[in-house]
């Protein structure tokens, strides 16, 4: 093992990588060395941020900490530390279930965290990071918590209330972040359409975008996480007169029946939703549209999952991902309903929807032929470099790929490119 250096592991959603940056950044100005992720890690102390969101998640973060005890039964590691999502939610449990860690922490401990480890939380340097992308994008987190209460969701749980940040903050961050060479923001937040609620009274999302989008050095916008209701129309105009917002917005939906939208406590309709859908796609032409949905929840009747087939076939949605029902414990579908969806209908329900968005997402692409976009490069690897359109995020949307042979390509450089071939998820294209 190496001295004075840390390895961290970040598990779970982008949110949850946005504090380890910030955390390897204070672990860093502390004279530690931090590795992120590492294939073979070699510090002395471990630090897992884990996720709490779903079990499959939950099963994950529990591996991943289990491997570090035997690292450290085997003499491999000296300490190790928890915290994250998982950690929030179950800190009691966890510290009887795995005494072989040295201390567990919350999601936001982490001055406590550097204090254990005889650093000084420096609030002087709180908007700086240490960034994981490739340097020319950045996850841009603007708030934390939810104050939705859907009836399925563990978040409000595990981080409490809406916190929207000031947005004064967010733009020196954003200017900070561009001073370093980032080019490209993923804005992220449990709720994006919620923002400044708690802090101005009014839905500030179309502000901070279009006050984001004027600064310079800026290239491209995109909104990750919003909800469908009361979803704020201005934004739309902003979408439309700023080219650096990306025609793009991930939006989860989760279903449409208004039968399973009311059991959900959505607190929209099925007409609701298809206006809205409707409504996007008459405000900002070409937009594309990710979504999540929801399969197997207490109560869905055939008619419902029916429904939920019917408006996707309609919808033609560019990204759509789909999951089917956990009980979450403290949940209200949990303490209300029966999960009584059994296991192999949720797959069988799974797999017919996924079935039907992967010929969607099949015809959506051999469109793109011919047509001339412009791709960022991402990374190089084996024969091709990888890059994405404005209508993709990184990590869960197609990718565009362009050979070598056809000359080399600056990584974080944005070029137009004409789509050659199109597969099922990723195009091919050559530079122009």
């Amino acid at each position: 093992m190496k001295s004075r250096t840390i390895d961290i592991i970040t598990l779970g959603c982008s949110k949850n990588l946005v504090d380890s940056e910030k955390l390897i950044h204070q672990l860093e100005l502390g004279g530690y060395s931090v590795t992120h992720d590492s294939d073979n890690p070699e510090g002395e102390i471990a630090i897992v941020n884990t996720c709490g969101f779903i079990g499959d998640a939950k099963e994950e973060s529990i591996d991943t900490i289990l491997g570090f005890v035997k690292r450290k039964q085997e003499g491999k590691l000296r300490r190790l530390i928890v915290m994250g999502c998982l950690s929030e939610r179950y800190l009691a449990d966890l510290e009887q279930e795995i005494p072989e860690v040295d201390k567990f922490y919350g999601k936001f401990d982490w001055a406590r965290l550097l204090e254990d480890l005889g650093k000084a939380y420096r609030e002087e340097c709180e908007l700086e990071r240490c960034l994981t992308t490739p340097k020319h994008y950045a996850y841009l987190k603007i708030s934390e918590g939810c104050d939705r209460r859907c009836a399925y969701c563990a978040i409000p749980i595990i981080t409490g209330r809406h916190v929207s940040r000031p947005m004064e903050e967010i733009l020196d961050e954003v200017r900070l972040l561009v001073s370093q060479g980032v080019k490209e923001f993923q804005v992220i937040a449990q709720e994006l359409t919620y923002y400044g609620v708690d802090l101005y009274k009014r839905q500030a999302l179309p502000e901070l975008i279009e006050r984001m989008a004027e600064i310079p050095g800026v290239e491209w916008i995109r909104l990750h996480y919003a909800y469908p209701t009361n979803f704020p129309m201005d934004l739309f105009r902003v979408m439309r007169e700023h080219k650096n917002v990306c025609r793009y917005m991930d939006i989860a939906l989760q279903h449409v029946s208004d039968n399973m939208l009311k059991r959900m406590h959505r607190h929209v309709t099925k007409e609701d939703t298809y206006n809205l859908i409707t409504r996007f796609r008459e405000e900002v032409p070409g937009i594309h549209l990710r979504t999540t949905f929801m399969v197997g929840f207490p109560g869905e009747t055939e008619q419902d999952f029916e429904e939920l087939k019917e408006f996707v076939r309609w919808a033609k949605f560019d990204r759509m991902g789909a999951f089917a029902y956990s009980e979450e414990e403290g949940t209200y579908s949990a303490e209300h309903y029966e999960d009584d969806i059994p296991e192999e209908v949720k797959q069988s329900r799974l797999d017919e929807l996924m079935a039907i968005q992967q010929r969607i997402a099949a015809e959506l692409n051999e469109r793109k032929v011919g047509q001339t976009m412009r791709v960022v490069v991402d990374r190089l690897e084996g024969d091709y470099y990888i890059g994405r359109t404005e209508f993709d995020s990184p990590e869960v949307d197609p990718e565009v790929l362009i050979h070598r042979q056809g000359g080399e390509l600056e990584i974080g450089r944005s070029y137009d490119v004409e789509i050659t071939e199109a597969e099922e998820f990723d195009l091919y294209a050559n530079v122009l």
